[in-house]
C-alpha cells in the first residue's frame, strides 16, 4: 500500500502535487484488501491525517491573504485621512480676515486682559469657529484652555467643556467669573438646586451661560444628562466641544488619577509632595466616541500637552474625527533645565541631599515633589518636615472637606494653571512614562522663567514600578522609555525629549539647559558582551536550583555578594562599581536581553529577572555600552598613583553665595560625596587655593578640588 506523502512546498503549488500523486496512486495495481474489502484503518487514518493537512494548509493561506489585505486597507485609510489633515493643515488659519475676526481680537483685550496670542492659539480658535475638528497637542502652560474659552463668548449656545479634574474646573471657574463670563460646572459635588438652575439655563435661549464644565462620567453615566444635551443640539444651544486630556481616549496615552495634576500650597508651606505615579485610567473616555455620532454638526477640539503620532491616530479613531485638523506645537520648553541625579541607597543620605537642595538652592520658592505612592507621600513630607522645611502633601485620597477648604483658603497658591512661578520640579521616583514624565515635569516655570526639572533614578527603583505597570498593555515599554533617559550618559536630554515626540531638535536648541550639555561628561566604552553571557550563567544556575532572581539579587551574585549559592564558580567577578553594574543589567532589560517576570503573592507582586526574548548568537559579537564617567572616576583615571585620590574629598563653605556646579551646592562643612564624619577638618587645617572662598586641604586620606 502506498502510503500518502506531505511534501514541504510553497503553499500554492500544493494543490497541483496532490492531484498528480492522487493520479499516480489511482494507476498502481491495488493491493488485496483486507476486512472483507473495507481499508485498513491504520491506512484511512492516514488519508484522514493528510487531508487534514491540505485544509489547515488552505485555511493558514487564507488567514494570511486576509491579514495582507486588512493591513493594506488600514494603511490606505490612514494614507487618505492624513492627506485630508494636511490639505487642512496646509490652510492658513492664522488669517485675520474672518468675519469673526474683530470680535476674536475685541474680546481678547476687553474680557481675557490680553495684548495677544500665543502660537497655535488663534488657529485653532479659527479652525473651531470654521466648524472644523480640530486636535491640539500644546505644552503645558502654553494657554490651551483659551482656545475654547474665547470662542465660547464668540459663538452663541453653550459650549462643553469635559474635563477630567474637579478642582482643575474649579480653578477655571474662579477665574472666568472674575473676567464676568458666565460659567458653570456640574458634577457629582453640585447641588440639586445647582442641577436644576443648570438645566434650565443650557435650554433657554435667553441665558448668558456660556461654558458648562462636566467630567467624562457625568456624560457616561448620567443618561438624564445626555438626553439633555440632545435637546439642546436640537435648539442648536450646543455650540462646541472641548476635551482636555484627549489622549486617555488613546489605549496608547498615559494614565493618571486624580491626585496627579492639581494641588494648593498653604500659606505655612513652601514645597508640596504629590502622589501620582500609580495611576490608573480613571475616567471612561471611550464613552465619548459617540459624541460625534450624536452631535454631527457640533465641532469637537480636543487638548492634550503630550501625545505621540500613534496616540493621535488612535484619538483620532476613538472619537470618530478621522482627518481632522491637527496643530502641534513644539515641546521644548527653553526656560526648563533638565537633570537627573543618582539617588543615594541610603534614605537618610537621599533625604539629606533633597534637604540641601530645597534651604540652598531653592530657599523662599515654590515648588512640586512627585512621589511613588501614597504613603512614601506621606513619609517624605514627614522627614523633610522634621528637617526644619514647610511642606504639604497632596493626594487622591484626601478627604475632599480638607480638599475644598484648601482650594478656598489658598487659591493663590495653586499649583495648576494659577501657579505660574513653580520653580522646581523633583521626582523623588520616576515616573511611569517619558508621557507622564513631559506632564509633570512641564508644571514648572510656566511664567516663562527658568525653572528645573529634576529626577532622582535608582535602579531598584525601576523594579518597585514595573510591579504597578505591567498589567497595562504598553506599561512596561513606557516604563523603561524614561529608565533609557536616565540612564542615558551623554546625549542631550532635550533631545531625547524630542525623538520620543517625534520632533526634530538639535542640540543647540537646548542653549547648556540640560545636565549633560551644560557639564558635558567623559566617556568610557566597554564591551559588556562577557558580562552578559556571566548574568546568563548565573541566572541558569538558579534555575537548576528552582530559584529565581530578583533584579537586586542577580547583582549581588554577580558582584560576588550574597547567597553563596547563587554564585557560579567560573563567573568572574566584573570590575565594575555597584552603579555600573546596575547600568548594564538596566540596559539588557530595556533592550531585551533581560525580561522580567512578575509573580503575584497574597500581599504583593514581586518582578524577577529571567533571560529575555533575544537567541545566543547575538551575543557572538562585541556589545558595547557607553559610561559616562564621575568626577570621582576621572580623578581615579588621571590620579592612581596618588593615594589621596581614591579617597572621597571635603570642601569648606565659607558663606552660601559661592559659585559652585549645582551638584556641588552645599551648606557650610557639607562632605561630598561620600566621606565619613571624621574628615571633616578644623578651620585651622584649612589652606587658601585659587577660590579664596574655598578653603581645602591635601592630605593623605583627603583629595583637594
Amino acid at each position: 500500500m502506498v502510503k500518502p506523502l506531505v511534501y514541504a512546498t510553497p503553499v500554492d503549488t500544493r494543490e497541483e502535487l496532490t492531484t498528480g500523486i492522487r493520479r499516480a496512486i489511482d494507476n498502481i495495481n491495488p493491493t488485496p484488501l483486507s476486512y472483507g474489502g473495507v481499508p485498513p484503518p491504520e491506512d484511512e487514518l492516514a488519508s484522514i491525517e493528510y487531508e487534514l493537512q491540505e485544509v489547515e494548509a488552505k485555511l493558514q493561506s487564507l488567514l494570511d491573504r486576509k491579514q495582507f489585505l486588512q493591513q493594506r486597507r488600514d494603511r490606505l485609510k490612514d494614507s487618505i485621512l492624513l492627506k485630508k489633515s494636511n490639505d487642512l493643515a496646509n490652510h492658513n488659519w492664522s488669517e485675520k480676515n474672518f468675519e469673526w475676526s474683530n470680535k476674536v481680537d475685541n474680546i481678547l483685550k476687553t474680557v481675557f486682559k490680553l495684548d495677544g496670542f500665543r502660537p497655535y492659539q488663534l488657529p485653532s480658535m479659527n479652525a473651531v469657529l470654521s466648524g472644523q475638528d480640530v486636535i491640539l497637542i500644546m505644552p503645558t502652560g502654553g494657554g490651551k484652555s483659551l482656545c475654547y474659552q474665547l470662542p465660547a463668548l464668540v459663538k452663541s449656545g453653550v459650549t462643553l467643556v469635559i474635563c477630567p479634574l474637579v478642582s482643575l474646573m474649579e480653578d477655571q471657574l474662579l477665574a472666568l467669573k472674575a473676567l464676568n463670563v458666565n460659567a458653570a460646572i456640574l458634577n457629582s459635588q453640585s447641588s440639586k438646586q445647582e442641577v436644576d438652575s443648570i438645566q434650565k439655563a443650557v435650554l433657554d435661549n435667553k441665558s448668558l451661560l456660556r461654558l458648562l464644565y462636566v467630567t467624562p462620567e457625568k456624560l457616561a453615566k448620567s443618561k438624564r444628562f445626555m438626553a439633555k444635551l440632545q435637546k439642546m443640539y436640537q435648539m442648536g444651544r450646543l455650540s462646541m466641544l472641548a476635551i482636555d486630556e484627549v489622549h486617555c481616549c488613546s489605549q496608547w496615552g498615559h494614565d493618571f488619577r486624580p491626585g496627579e495634576w492639581r494641588t494648593h500650597l498653604s500659606e505655612y508651606m513652601s514645597f508640596i509632595v504629590l502622589s501620582g505615579l500609580n495611576r490608573d485610567l480613571y475616567y471612561d473616555y471611550k464613552f465619548l466616541g459617540v459624541l460625534k455620532s450624536m452631535f454631527p454638526e457640533v465641532p469637537i477640539l480636543g487638548l492634550t500637552a503630550t501625545a505621540t503620532t500613534q496616540v493621535i491616530v488612535d484619538t483620532q479613531k476613538m472619537l470618530n474625527i478621522q482627518g481632522c485638523l491637527v496643530l502641534k506645537a513644539t515641546f521644548n520648553r527653553p526656560n526648563l533645565y533638565y537633570e537627573v541625579r543618582p539617588k543615594p541607597s541610603v534614605q537618610k543620605e537621599c533625604l539629606d541631599e533633597l534637604a540641601d537642595l530645597l534651604k540652598v538652592r531653592y530657599a523662599g520658592k515654590s515648588g512640586i515633589i512627585y512621589s511613588t505612592s501614597i504613603k512614601d507621600c506621606e513619609d517624605l513630607m514627614q522627614d523633610l518636615r522634621n528637617r526644619g522645611l514647610r511642606v504639604g502633601c497632596y493626594h487622591a485620597q484626601l478627604e475632599a472637606t480638607l480638599r475644598s477648604k484648601a482650594v478656598v483658603a489658598t487659591i493663590a497658591f495653586g499649583l495648576g494653571i494659577d501657579k505660574p512661578d513653580v520653580r522646581f520640579v523633583i521626582h523623588h521616583s520616576l515616573s511611569k512614562s517619558m508621557e507622564n514624565f513631559y506632564q509633570e515635569s512641564g508644571r514648572a516655570g510656566r511664567d516663562n522663567q527658568p525653572a528645573d526639572c529634576i529626577v532622582f533614578y535608582r535602579f531598584m527603583d525601576v523594579f518597585k514600578l514595573s510591579t504597578m505597570v505591567f498589567t497595562q498593555q504598553t506599561g512596561l515599554e513606557k516604563l523603561y522609555g524614561i529608565v533609557a533617559y536616565c540612564l542615558n550618559p551623554v546625549r542631550c536630554r532635550r533631545m531625547i525629549i524630542a525623538s520620543h515626540f517625534d520632533e526634530a531638535w538639535e542640540s543647540q536648541d537646548c542653549n547648556r539647559m540640560c545636565d549633560h550639555c551644560r557639564h558635558p561628561r567623559e566617556t568610557k566604552e566597554v564591551v559588556i558582551t562577557e558580562y552578559c553571557r556571566s548574568l546568563f550563567k548565573i541566572m541558569a544556575n538558579a534555575a537548576s536550583m528552582d530559584s529565581r532572581l530578583t533584579g537586586q539579587k542577580l547583582i549581588d551574585a554577580w558582584l560576588g555578594k550574597g547567597a553563596t549559592n547563587l554564585r557560579v564558580r567560573d563567573v568572574k567577578v566584573p570590575a565594575l562599581s555597584r552603579e555600573m553594574a546596575e547600568a548594564v543589567v538596566a540596559h539588557l532589560l530595556i533592550e531585551g536581553y533581560l525580561k522580567e517576570d512578575f509573580h503575584f503573592t497574597p500581599y504583593s507582586t514581586i518582578s524577577y529577572v529571567r533571560r529575555g526574548l533575544y537567541p545566543c548568537r547575538t551575543l557572538l559579537y562585541e556589545y558595547c555600552l557607553t559610561f559616562g564617567l564621575t568626577l570621582d572616576q576621572k580623578r581615579r583615571q588621571h590620579c592612581q598613583k596618588n593615594i589621596a585620590s581614591q579617597c572621597p574629598y571635603v570642601v569648606k563653605v565659607f558663606h552660601q553665595q559661592t559659585k559652585l556646579p549645582h551638584s556641588h551646592q552645599l551648606v557650610a562643612a557639607k562632605i561630598v560625596p561620600r566621606a565619613p564624619v571624621t574628615l571633616i577638618l578644623p578651620h585651622r587645617q584649612l589652606h587658601p587655593r585659587r577660590n579664596n572662598r574655598l578653603k581645602v586641604v591635601r592630605r593623605p586620606t583627603v583629595v583637594a578640588v
